[in-house]
C-alpha cells in the first residue's frame, strides 16, 4: 500500500492522517504479524525515530476505535493488533508463539443462542497447540507473531 493509499484508508475510517498516524498505519497494515504495541513502536521508530511510545499506543487505540484494526487479547497481559478486521479465528503455536489466522468457516461454534442470560455481540475461537505441518497454507492462515525478531514465513 503506497503512502497515498494509507492516507485514503485512514480517511475512509474518519481518521485525520498525520505523519505519525501514517507511519504507524504503513507498518500495521502491511505486516504479516499480529504485533504488540511495543513491536509496532520499535518497527516504526526505525523509519520515524522521534515517534514516542505514547503516540504509538494512542494511534493504535484510535485505529481500533475507528475499525481499522482489531485488538486481540491472547493472554491476561498480552495484547496484539490484527489488521484483518473481518471475522476469523486464531491458532497460537505454543512452541513458537506464532499466531495464525484461521478462516471463519473452518471452525464451528454451536448453540450460542442457548446461552441464556447473555447477549453475545462478538466471539472468536482462539486455539492453542503446535502447528505440525509447514505445507502451503491458505493466504489467510499466514504466520504472524507479536514477538520481536520472530517473523514467520507462512
Amino acid at each position: 500500500m503506497k503512502h497515498i493509499q494509507v492516507e485514503d484508508a485512514l480517511r475512509k475510517h474518519d481518521i485525520q492522517p498525520s505523519a505519525q498516524r501514517v507511519a504507524v498505519a504503513q507498518y500495521v497494515l502491511h505486516t504479516s504479524e499480529h504485533p504488540s504495541a511495543d513491536v509496532v513502536w520499535k518497527r516504526v521508530r526505525d523509519e520515524f525515530p522521534w515517534i514516542s511510545r505514547a503516540t504509538v499506543y494512542n494511534t493504535l487505540n484510535l485505529f481500533v476505535e475507528k475499525g481499522l484494526l482489531r485488538r486481540l487479547t491472547i493472554a491476561e497481559d498480552s495484547v496484539v493488533f490484527d489488521p484483518r478486521t473481518e471475522t476469523h479465528h486464531h491458532f497460537i503455536d505454543d512452541e513458537t508463539g506464532e499466531i495464525h489466522d484461521i478462516p471463519w468457516d473452518k471452525v464451528q461454534v454451536c448453540n450460542i443462542e442457548s446461552l441464556r442470560g447473555y447477549r453475545v455481540d462478538d466471539y472468536q475461537v482462539v486455539m492453542h497447540g503446535k502447528r505440525v505441518s509447514r505445507l502451503p497454507s491458505s493466504p489467510v492462515a499466514q504466520q504472524r507473531t507479536g514477538k520481536p525478531g520472530n517473523r514467520g514465513t507462512g
